[in-house]
């Protein structure tokens, strides 16, 4: 068995649900705290348009090194005691393969600020979870969270084997580049994004800062869900791998598709066999540490993974629910209550998400699992995340998202077939953490509520006499089997 100064990671889940305050608490408890680094540049947006509560986000701005630069973005987007809740959210600009100077420095701000505050005031370890097919905003949010002195990246959704040669050439102060992903490209054919840590230095026109800074190269882990990917990724990544977490199926989020053709169950969810289990005496025998993830959230299943020769485990549903998570307080207790009376039910829909990944869902009324809020929503795209770019006739990139207008999708070369059942889990996750955005007359968008099968024993970390549970709660159950009474289970 691999040794390792931590036998937790917690989860890099969603749109700022695995938030700074939640990931400095996992840390400051000698686990690994994680952040999540998608669509973080707009999170951040918004909550200096509410107007920065507590200060903390300015605390983080004065701590960046760059401070013209801080300025302008704080500036373009802090709106004193906050805007009206009626009132729409200043939009950012679409992640494109080249992003626009307002969007690169929002988006390393962001990633800074983040593990900035997660990092304060403790010796523990912070990271920060990427999403592969979300490729566009990579390389921003990998320097603006080295910049903070980032200990771990860790990526899956995809096969992320270039990220390590890029964590070289950023903590060397070196131009990165990152091979986008687009349909329609002919072989050979390169579509890259680059970030350039100098030229983004020399933007904020101090005479001190003529050079980009040599930063610590955090340790990479890869999230896989079989052996054959991990050992590609461990012989053929452009730079050195550290390590794995190995998902099941019954995580929460996104899933990678089953093996082979797929086939659905009798409600249409995606059929799972032993062919999508990975195999763990091969991906012991690559030699680098690897947690297991999905449905891991008891100190006998820690036991097993051990046993098992992992590292220890990832946790994710368990502290979404936690509450130091971002998700909405009435979302959490909903969700608390549901699990508690043995009604909490997870569907793993095959055509939610835009990226055509199954995305489990949580059964929950007036959330996007309602088909008839689904239906109500006008489709827009106006995040701009989980689009997919396509090569256009002329040879230029283009972007296109499933659930976006259906007539705007056609026309840019989509299938119709494609667009059915399309969620806009941009909007609706944004939602779930209580900075939806609202149209003219002031209609919020809808939340959705991801979780992983496990979401069904989450009540078994409230103490007896609470409602409500914390992040404490979960590392005291699963590392030292802490008991709790059949009350709080029932």
């Amino acid at each position: 068995m691999i040794e390792s100064s931590f036998k937790i990671i917690q989860g890099g889940m969603g749109v700022g649900v695995s938030n700074w305050v939640l990931a400095r608490s996992v840390a400051r408890q000698g686990q690994l705290g994680v952040i999540s680094g998608t669509g973080i540049a707009a999170v951040l947006a918004r909550h200096l348009q509410t107007g920065d509560p507590g200060g903390h986000f300015r605390r983080a701005f004065d701590a960046f090194p760059y401070h013209n630069i801080a300025q302008r973005v704080w500036n373009r987007y802090f709106v004193p005691g906050g805007i009206n809740p009626a009132t729409p959210f200043k939009s950012t600009p679409m992640p494109n393969i080249e992003f626009s100077r307002a969007l690169e420095e929002l988006t390393v701000l962001a990633a800074f600020s983040e593990v900035f505050l997660a990092n304060e005031g403790h010796p523990g370890l912070v990271g920060i979870n990427l999403l592969e097919k979300v490729q566009p905003p990579t390389l921003a949010t990998l320097f603006g969270a080295m910049l903070a002195d980032v200990d771990y990246v860790l990526m899956g959704a995809g096969i992320p084997r270039f990220i390590p040669g890029v964590l070289d050439a950023l903590a060397r102060g070196e131009p990165a580049a990152l091979k986008m992903d687009v349909e329609g490209a002919d072989s050979g054919e390169n579509f890259d994004s680059h970030f350039n840590p100098t030229e983004f230095i020399a933007r904020d026109g101090n005479s001190d800062h003529t050079s980009a800074p040599k930063l610590k190269r955090p340790m990479f882990f890869a999230i896989v869900s079989s052996a054959t990917l991990a050992m590609t990724l461990a012989r053929k990544s452009n730079g050195r791998v550290d390590g794995f977490v190995v998902e099941t199926s019954v995580a929460g989020g996104h899933n990678a598709p089953p093996r082979g053709p797929l086939q659905l169950t009798a409600t249409g969810e995606p059929v799972y066999g032993p062919r999508d289990d990975a195999d763990l005496k091969k991906i012991a025998e690559i030699g680098l540490p690897f947690y297991l993830a999905g449905g891991f959230g008891t100190h006998a299943q820690l036991d097993w993974a051990l046993s098992q020769g992992a590292a220890g485990i990832q946790v994710g549903t368990a502290f979404a629910f936690c509450q130091e998570s971002g998700i909405r307080a009435d979302l959490k207790q909903r969700v608390l209550a549901i699990a508690a009376s043995g009604q909490a039910t997870v569907f793993t829909d095959p055509q939610a998400s835009p990226t055509g990944f199954p995305f489990k869902v949580v059964a929950l009324p007036e959330t996007m699992s309602d088909p008839d809020k689904y239906l109500q929503r006008e489709r827009k795209c106006d995040l701009g995340y989980l689009r997919k770019v396509y090569k256009r006739p002329d040879g230029t990139p283009g972007y296109r998202c499933a659930a976006e207008p259906v007539s705007d999708y056609v026309a840019k070369g989509g299938r119709e077939e494609d667009t059915i059942g399309r969620k806009c889990l941009c909007n609706a996750l944004f939602a779930t953490i209580g900075l939806a955005q609202v149209d003219a007359l002031g209609v919020s968008e809808t939340a959705i509520v991801t979780a992983g099968d496990d979401v069904v024993n989450i009540s078994r970390y409230i103490q007896p006499g609470k409602t409500s549970y914390s992040s404490a709660d979960v590392l005291n159950q699963i590392l030292h089997g802490s008991p709790v009474s059949q009350a709080a289970l029932s």
